[in-house]
């Protein structure tokens, strides 16, 4: 059992990781811009060169700050469908919300195809694609709630969740398959997930929504530490299952939903990280699990952001390829030790 002391040891390594994560995220990419420069211009002074001020303050600090955002609101909202539906392989997008994204983006590009001229090109503005996933989001997240008040348990909850996704996906591919390679290739494109199209007003937006997302999130500590020992015991506690189940399902929504909007739907992280933390701060408690899993999820996105600009190249990796390479090891040993780590 550890202790209050270690506890604090533990976090003071996470911030000095996430630190150190983000400062390379700035420093790393296509062009090469020296530490010193980095500091001086991170710090309120003048670089060397204007482009190099340009190139920090207008794409690498955007996409670092959406990264820590993705990163932890993703992967609190793993944890909060982890522990609502007692599931180890629950993730934020078990309701859903993804395929919602995903269907109202399809919508979009197949009626670009459709209306074309002035009106197509009016769809295709720089916010129509992030307005057309929050919609298709939304949709579901309605669908959902409706549903969440006549089900007596969340296993029911769960698998309806994993229904509504069944059928997004479905019409997606139907919306698919009567595309034309061009827009096809553009759904793709969206589907790959980005970190760099965020600007700074969207990073105002995007902050607003995980911040509500993450105000529900530890208002509900209480009730998600009571549910790890069932909904009997929970209710003997005097939580009210249905309030609690509806805040959790708001702020998952609100995370999930707001970051597959800006940054597209990029897996494995909701799902890895809590369970990475949980192994490493050894407590189920959420009062210690919620910030952990939040900062986890920061350091991790960084660094797979990291990794996916490839440093010194003219290249850059989806997102979603290098986030499913570093979680797709740690799902499959899920898998293998399920049994240590039913909730």
């Amino acid at each position: 059992m550890q202790t209050q002391k270690s506890y604090s040891l533990h976090f003071i390594i996470l911030l000095l990781l996430l630190v150190v994560a983000f400062i390379l995220n700035v420093s790393l990419g296509s062009v090469s811009i020296p530490f010193k420069e980095i500091f001086t211009g991170l710090f309120g002074g003048e670089t060397s060169k204007s482009s190099w001020q340009f190139i920090i303050f207008e794409y690498r600090l955007p996409k670092a700050i959406t990264a820590i955002l993705a990163g932890g609101g993703l992967a609190v909202s793993g944890l909060l469908m982890q522990t609502l539906f007692r599931n180890p392989l629950a993730g934020p997008f078990v309701l859903g919300l993804s395929s919602g994204a995903s269907l109202g983006v399809a919508f979009l590009i197949l009626g670009v195809g459709i209306f074309g001229g002035a009106l197509g090109g009016l769809l295709l503005s720089s916010w129509s694609l992030v307005i057309a996933s929050a919609l298709g989001s939304f949709l579901v997240l309605l669908a959902v709630l409706s549903v969440s008040f006549k089900v007596k348990d969340t296993m029911t909850l769960l698998i309806i969740g994993l229904m509504f996704g069944s059928v997004t996906a479905a019409i997606v591919s139907v919306l698919s398959y009567f595309s034309n390679a061009e827009q096809l290739q553009q759904f793709v494109f969206w589907s790959f997930g980005t970190l760099g199209n965020v600007s700074w007003q969207g990073i105002f937006i995007l902050s607003l929504c995980v911040l509500i997302g993450l105000v529900l999130s530890f208002t509900s500590i209480k009730p998600l530490n009571a549910l790890l020992l069932g909904e009997n015991y929970a209710k003997s506690m005097g939580i009210n299952i249905k309030k609690t189940t509806l805040f959790i399902i708001l702020a998952t929504s609100l995370l999930a939903g707001s970051i597959t909007a800006f940054a597209g739907p990029i897996a494995f992280v909701g799902l890895a990280v809590p369970h990475v933390t949980r192994q490493y701060f050894t407590t189920s408690n959420h009062l210690i699990l919620l910030p952990a899993v939040l900062i986890s999820g920061a350091i991790l996105m960084l660094i797979c952001d990291t990794v996916a600009q490839l440093p010194f190249t003219e290249y850059t990796l989806p997102i979603n390829a290098i986030t499913s390479l570093l979680g797709a090891p740690v799902v499959i040993w899920l898998l293998v030790r399920k049994r240590k780590l039913l909730f």
